[in-house]
């Protein structure tokens, strides 16, 4: 398997244990959940069974109740269950599966896998009280035993599991949550799988993207990477071209708001505070729009920071998910197909642009990467940007302001080039008033140091002493 080695080895390693373990595992839709279990555990399964999408079953019986639990005696069936009628409802579901789980116990390790949990519990079906029961009462005595739930819903997985206050309180012994690959693994996945792409292009396709290996897996040998965008989604039957019509369908309780509140996100790059999108969604700041944004929160298609100089109640959030970003912008107005847009456009002013907000937001993403590079991996800082409004002199605006412990502040530019950045005059003198500017923003006690996050580092000449840091994209696969 090609990236997730930590994940992999904590799995083996409660695999390994001797005490029942309860794994929840979630992460943003398409993020490879499923096949890092799959993969991890390959032909270890004493029972496994993965839950009906309830997209299709709103209106009809796929997705129901009723689906579920017929469906659920099937899997139970083809690993050999001997039981003559589908259960009636999870309690007697969850006994079946005991009687089975007995029936097989020859006192090794029993693995049970099931994915898209949430699915399963419809409307006043009682999963989770037989989910519980079936914990409580069995598996968590079974010192043999090992159950690992998947899904994709990752309120549901918080709210029911992970941070349950009724009988599943306290009861998961595990919680994975699986992000997006970093550029490092996308290399590796690139590698891997015989694509050869430059470092430049690779920082690209997340740009576009984003780590997720569903989509990085529709790259194919032979194809540049504008040859690949235009295949994905400038082509009628491109295979991502409506992905964002199914991304929030079957993920979120009411997918409808979460989108409106991605695309609103979209309008701006630095984000809106919760009182300007409450305005925009025309509700109320309370709990409902606390749950929708946490949710994307833990979906990683958002995050939230306070803008520098700005208190707690003025948090921001941002949209930092590649794949909408591009997709709002490039591909659900587009209706000329397969004149190879991408190919024809990619020095083009507009996507020049696009491109230097892509990267700022690869850069929000890769913190770790731009610490360790700065040697700075044991400090603690806080992360945010800052803009000045023009008022009777000018105004301006940071990148990426990494504030740190050690009395630090370091004021980065993110610049996405095809060669080493030159600072002329005229930028020299432009980052010195913006320094100016922001020092006075500052407690005397900090120190400034502005810091250069670009492609191929900076060209030499009497303005390059500016930086006093300079972070490359080899830093960013760090």
């Amino acid at each position: 398997m090609i990236g997730r080695k930590k994940e992999v080895e904590e799995l083996e390693r409660l695999y390994g244990s001797s005490k029942a373990e309860f794994v929840a595992v979630y992460g943003r839709r398409r993020v490879g959940k499923t096949y890092l279990v799959g993969e991890t555990f390959k032909n270890r399964f004493t029972f496994s069974h993965a839950g009906l999408s309830p997209i299709e079953g709103r209106n009809g019986k796929k997705g129901s109740m009723k689906a579920q639990l017929e469906h659920f005696y099937n899997s139970l069936k083809l690993y050999g269950a001997n039981e003559e009628h589908a259960p009636s409802d999870w309690l007697e579901a969850f006994f079946m599966l005991e009687k089975f789980l007995q029936s097989k116990d020859d006192g090794t390790r029993q693995l049970v896998f099931i994915d898209e949990l949430p699915w399963l519990d419809t409307p006043r079906s009682g999963f989770i009280t037989a989910l519980e029961g079936f914990w409580n009462t069995w598996a968590c005595h079974r010192s043999n035993f090992m159950l690992i739930v998947c899904g994709s819903a990752n309120s549901w997985i918080l709210d029911e599991l992970i941070n349950n206050h009724g009988g599943l309180y306290g009861r998961v012994t595990y919680e994975l949550k699986l992000s997006p690959f970093s550029l490092s693994e996308c290399e590796d996945f690139f590698h891997g799988s015989g694509v050869l792409l430059s470092r430049y292009d690779i920082a690209q396709a997340y740009m576009i993207l984003g780590g997720i290996p569903y989509y990085l897996n529709y790259f194919r040998k032979g194809l540049s990477l504008a040859q690949s965008i235009d295949a994905m989604f400038y082509q009628k039957s491109s295979p991502l071209r409506t992905e964002f019509d199914r991304l929030f369908a079957s993920v979120f309780d009411s997918p409808d708001r979460v989108e409106a509140i991605v695309r609103f996100l979209n309008k701006k790059s630095t984000g809106y505070t919760r009182e300007e999108i409450a305005k925009a969604m025309n509700m109320k700041s309370g709990g409902m729009l606390t749950n929708l944004l946490n949710e994307l929160i833990q979906s990683d298609f958002v995050i939230k920071y306070v803008p520098f100089g700005s208190s707690k109640r003025d948090v921001c959030y941002k949209l930092v998910d590649p794949f909408c970003l591009f997709y709002l912008r490039f591909v659900e107005k587009q209706t000329s197909l397969g004149d190879g847009f991408w190919q024809q456009r990619i020095e083009s002013q507009q996507i020049v642009s696009w491109r230097g907000l892509a990267f700022e937001n690869l850069c929000f993403v890769h913190i770790a990467q731009i610490k360790k590079a700065l040697g700075i991996n044991g400090v603690s800082t806080t992360e945010s940007a800052w803009s000045k409004r023009p008022d009777d002199t000018e105004g301006t605006q940071i990148d990426l302001i990494i504030e740190r412990k050690d009395n630090v502040v370091n004021m980065c530019e993110c610049k996405f080039y095809g060669d080493e950045f030159l600072v002329d005059g005229d930028y020299y003198r432009k980052l010195m008033r913006r320094q100016d500017l922001f020092s006075k923003q500052l407690p005397r006690k900090m120190a400034i140091h502005n810091t250069l996050i670009t492609t191929y580092g900076l060209a030499y000449n009497e303005y390059s002493g500016v930086f006093s840091n300079v972070i490359t994209l080899d830093d960013l696969f760090g």
